[in-house]
């Protein structure tokens, strides 16, 4: 069977040999709505939970609105315009309005993905602004959390009249599903903030899991964040896999953000009859698999499809490297998962140690291999072990000493793909 993979901004094909019982997995997907207008215009117009955002403007001087940076492919150029021209409409001018885009502490957008993100028209007109975690002195503290967390949002976001949010539903490795308040948090959060969203009392937490939303720890500490940072309006979308917008969700933010959860669990869920041996996957393409960093996504995806002690495969491109000089330099000093993290146990967390603590959680577990071309052995660490310098050998290895008819999956859409293995009945 050979495939096309997302790979960079070109795919790559990716063969296995016949001999394999190989199965394509491809997330469900509802339909693209008709008009793409119109359903975002109906949305706006008659919100989920909360009056519609004309009104909600109304009197209001100024507004700050978080999108999603370059790393997500939220369609910022198409919802945008409706909710700028509902603002305008209001009463709130050109030069009332703050566009922020939510690094969380990814690095700042340059001024070509500024116009990829926005469009150029956007760009142009309006105040577009990156979040920079590390600036604490550009945040306002807003209280600790009843879980104990400091609350530090972007001033700029904080000083606004009215806030909103837009982004798109899918699921996370952490929070479940993206969307909503994770625009906020951690979004627009400074990254002492950040730090402790992301320490291992929620990182190691059974729920904090994709497509967990009840009880996950992590969501309702967002949304506690959420609600402190007065959270107005948000609108998001979910996507077909052709990046099409499939549904729209604006209104009240918890009761908005719920709907859209409800229509990805019940339209984009692929389930497979039992765990399959091994797993070939991607980070999903450009702009995701940029760094190692954002590949990690791709690999806690795949282990709800491959039995225990099971093999992973993750295939991308990593343009742009390593990922920040944190997260570089814990990935290169790597031993182990076991020591690594002992380690950070109930040490301070640092920045970006979190990805590889999912890695590593999900590397005990099952054998990872890695076809990731913009990174050197060297950069690994002892995953460098089990990094391969050409597609056909990453795969070879990857199916090496696997019986004949071992259950392969290949899942070319990688984090995107929202697919549960069942667990096989056991014979009476």
């Amino acid at each position: 069977m050979k495939v096309r993979f997302s790979f960079g901004k070109s795919g790559i094909d990716v063969s296995v040999p016949d001999s394999y019982r190989t199965q394509l997995i491809l997330s469900q997907t509802a339909h693209a709505v008709g008009n793409e207008l119109a359903a975002l215009n109906a949305a706006l117009d008659q919100p989920i939970g909360c009056a519609p955002l004309t009104e909600l403007a109304a009197g209001k001087k100024t507004a700050a609105i978080s999108v999603c940076d370059i790393t997500r492919p939220a369609p910022n150029r198409v919802t945008l315009p409706p909710v700028l021209e509902r603002l305008h409409a209001a009463g709130i001018g050109v030069d009332g309005v703050t566009i922020l885009i939510a690094t969380g502490l990814h690095r700042g957008a340059t001024d070509e993905e500024i116009q990829t993100i926005v469009g150029a028209e956007i760009a142009a007109r309006y105040r577009v602004v990156s979040h920079d975690a590390k600036a604490l002195a550009e945040h306002r503290f807003l209280g600790d959390t009843s879980r104990g967390t400091a609350v530090y949002i972007d001033e700029r976001f904080m000083a606004a009249d009215l806030h909103i949010t837009l982004g798109f539903v899918e699921q996370h490795l952490m929070a479940g599903f993206s969307g909503g308040r994770k625009l906020l948090a951690p979004g627009l959060a400074a990254q002492e903030t950040i730090k402790q969203l992301h320490s291992p009392r929620f990182m190691r937490e059974p729920l904090a899991r994709e497509g967990s939303i009840a009880q996950n720890p992590l969501h309702l500490e967002l949304l506690e964040i959420a609600r402190m940072a007065r959270h107005d309006f948000m609108l998001d979308v979910t996507l077909t896999r052709e990046r099409k917008i499939s549904g729209v969700f604006a209104g009240a933010p918890i009761e908005a953000h719920a709907a859209g959860v409800a229509f990805v669990e019940q339209t984009c869920l692929e389930r497979l009859e039992e765990p399959v041996d091994a797993v070939i996957t991607s980070a999903a393409g450009y702009p995701l698999d940029l760094t190692f960093y954002q590949i990690v996504k791709g690999i806690t995806a795949a282990a709800h499809m491959v039995k225990p002690g099971g093999r992973i495969l993750i295939v991308a491109q990593c343009a742009e490297g390593v990922g920040s000089a944190e997260f570089a330099r814990r990935l290169a000093s790597l031993r182990d998962f076991r020591s690594f993290l002992d380690e950070i146990g109930s040490a301070p967390v640092e920045v970006d140690q979190w990805q590889l603590e999912k890695l590593a959680l999900t590397g005990e577990k099952y054998e990872l291999s890695f076809f990731t071309p913009g990174v050197t052995r060297g950069q690994l660490g002892f995953l460098g072990e089990s990094s391969f310098s050409t597609l056909e050998e990453a795969v070879a290895a990857t199916l090496a000493g696997l019986p004949n008819d071992a259950r392969v999956a290949m899942v070319p859409e990688g984090p995107y793909t929202f697919a549960r293995a069942e667990e096989p009945i056991a014979a009476v």
